[in-house]
């Protein structure tokens, strides 16, 4: 931009280098991205430091962002309500006679849970604390144990309501009911593909299977959890139908859940609804914190056009759109194994838009390959949160898990490869509803 004192290559490199020079220091993300700017600030005259909480406020005075918190909540309210455990006794009756019975039950909660919550960290956190122990007293390795609960729990990123499909709507201006649509084939595809997976290990190495349950067993759980299951309905419906916005779904969703808890099941008590409360602040705040942050960082990024100098050189390559998707892909694979979620949407979503747009990419396939690119990184190293929530209540070394970790990646790998050869598998929903979103 003329009149700078700085050129764009020179502002990268600080802006980048200070980064990760926090980064290697072990600087929360949050805190890094923030200090990270400083420098610039205070080198460039027509900046100033104060800009920084500008930038930071101007992220959060929004209303879409609301939604994350009352996601969160509802998550926190399922745990503490008994929602969560009928929907395991669904779970268990619908898959535990499958090879490794209690692993496929894991894997099918999460997916109830991810239609739920939109939390991958609330759900690694509750299926840990739920799985890990049950699954070593029936002999299921450590390794594998931790593997498939932490990749199951990615789940919740990709299945709606999804916090990264919030993010993502509200800072690329891409229609979030039509994300919530887009989501639903790939996260029920990763499902498969992580039950199949199971199934490998199971055969292989002889884990134990549940008996078959009789179909009056599993229509007694099904009606005992149709009310916790007609809760994705509400959200998503109401959202897709125009009845109310996504902050608004995430508003109802609360008000149901807590509804669930107190008058249904009847397993919440005002502790729990407190202790509730603080964990959904806790996570809110992290989470929030960091879009603000971001959110700075990505300003000066725009500021001295960083983006275009980045993709220079990349607009000259000639790639299509399905090389494009896989270059896409590749870079949010690498950014997610370093970065939170919600940051590399804000900053390497906003840089890698403009080439996804030249090569006529929809915008709805371009979110959607990003956000499953980067589901890989809540599970791969050194971020790799939920494999280490996972570690951590296990008692185990994160190394210990990473081999079973990289083999269940496999198959979702070849998921995200078809995602990006075949755009329909992502926009077959959104265009068979509600083509209006695609326009």
């Amino acid at each position: 931009m003329g009149g700078n004192l700085l050129a764009a290559g020179t502002a990268a490199q600080i802006l980048f280098g200070v980064f990760f020079t926090l980064l290697v220091l072990r600087v929360p993300v949050a805190v890094a991205l923030g200090l990270a700017c400083l420098p610039i600030l205070l080198i460039e005259p027509r900046l100033s430091p104060m800009m920084l909480a500008q930038e930071t406020f101007n992220a959060y005075n929004s209303f879409i962002l609301l939604a994350v918190p009352f996601f969160l909540l509802t998550a926190n309210l399922m745990n503490i309500g008994g929602i969560t455990d009928r929907l395991m006794h669904f779970s268990r009756t619908l898959v535990g006679h499958f090879p490794g019975g209690l692993a496929q039950i894991n894997v099918v909660l999460s997916i109830f849970f991810a239609g739920i919550s939109g939390s991958s960290t609330a759900d690694a956190a509750s299926q840990s604390k739920i799985f890990i122990e049950a699954q070593r007293k029936e002999g299921y390795d450590d390794s594998f144990s931790v593997a498939i609960t932490a990749v199951s729990a990615v789940l919740a990123v990709i299945i709606p309501p999804s916090i990264l499909m919030i993010v993502w709507g509200g800072v690329l201006t891409v229609s979030i009911g039509a994300l919530f649509l887009a989501g639903i084939v790939p996260g029920l595809l990763i499902g498969l593909v992580q039950m199949g997976t199971v199934h490998a290990y199971a055969k292989a190495r002889g884990y134990p299977t549940y008996p078959r349950a009789s179909m009056g067993e599993v229509l007694r759980s099904f009606l005992v959890s149709v009310p916790a299951l007609t809760t994705p309905m509400i959200i998503i419906g109401g959202k897709i139908f125009g009845w109310f916005t996504a902050t608004e779904s995430a508003c109802i969703a609360v008000l149901y859940a807590g509804f669930l808890s107190l008058v249904v099941y009847r397993e919440m008590n005002w502790r729990g609804l407190v202790d509730a409360l603080g964990e959904t602040g806790r996570l809110a705040g992290v989470a929030l914190f960091c879009v603000g942050t971001a959110s700075a960082f990505g300003w000066l990024l725009a500021f001295y056009q960083i983006p275009e100098a980045l993709l220079a050189n990349v607009t000259t390559w000639g790639m299509g759109p399905i090389a494009t998707g896989f270059f896409i892909a590749g870079v949010f694979l690498v950014v997610g194994c370093f970065l939170d979620a919600i940051p590399a949407i804000i900053i390497v979503g906003a840089i890698l838009q403009p080439l996804a747009q030249g090569v006529g990419m929809d915008p709805v396939h371009f979110a959607m390959v990003g956000i499953v690119a980067l589901a890989f990184g809540l599970v791969t190293p050194p971020y790799g949160l939920c494999l280490m929530i996972a570690c951590s209540v296990a008692g185990m070394r994160l190394g210990d898990a990473l081999k079973d970790t990289c083999i269940m990646l496999l198959p979702m790998l070849a998921v995200l490869a078809a995602i990006i050869v075949f755009p329909q598998v992502v926009l077959f929903l959104p265009n068979l509803i509600s083509p209006e979103f695609l326009r």
